[in-house]
C-alpha cells in the first residue's frame, strides 16, 4: 500500500495500532506506542502497563523506515510471538516500596531479553528480582 499524504499515514498508523490492541486484547490505557527516530529509522517500543501494580514493561521493539512500517512489523510480531519466543515468569519487588512480591510474565528469546523487558526505562537498582523461570511449553 502506498500512502499518498501525511494524513493517510496517520490514518493507517491509527488503524494498525488499533489492530495490535485488539489482537492483544488490551485496553488503550494498558498499551503505549513509543516512537523514536534513530539514524533516519523509526523505532517503535510497544510498552504494556500492568493495571494491578501500575508498572510499565517493554513488550517488544521494532524498527522500520517509517512509523507505518514499524507498526506493520509489530503487528506481524504480535500475531506470531507465542510460537517463536519462550515464556518466562519473573518474581520481583520494588525496592523501598510496599515489599509486595509481584509476578510478571514475558515472552523473550532468552532470560537476558526477558530481564531487559522488565528493566526497560528504569534504573536496575529500583527492582529486586527473586526468580526467573522458563515456563514449560504447553
Amino acid at each position: 500500500m502506498i500512502l499518498e499524504t501525511t494524513s493517510d499515514m496517520h490514518v493507517e498508523a491509527a488503524r494498525i495500532q488499533q489492530e495490535i490492541k485488539d489482537y492483544l486484547g488490551l485496553r488503550t490505557a494498558d498499551l503505549v506506542f513509543e516512537y523514536t527516530t534513530i539514524d533516519g529509522k523509526v523505532k517503535l517500543d510497544l510498552i504494556t502497563i500492568n493495571p494491578r501494580h501500575n508498572q510499565a514493561f517493554l513488550f517488544h521493539s521494532e524498527t522500520g523506515s517509517d512509523k507505518v512500517e514499524s507498526l506493520n512489523k509489530m503487528l506481524r510480531y504480535v500475531q506470531n510471538y507465542k510460537e517463536k519466543e519462550n515464556s518466562y515468569t519473573i518474581q520481583w519487588v520494588v525496592k523501598g516500596g510496599d515489599a509486595e512480591l509481584n509476578t510478571s510474565y514475558f515472552r523473550a528469546g532468552n532470560i537476558m531479553d526477558a530481564l531487559q523487558k522488565l528493566y526497560y526505562g528504569r534504573d536496575m537498582n529500583t527492582i529486586t528480582v527473586f526468580s526467573v523461570v522458563l515456563n514449560p511449553v504447553s
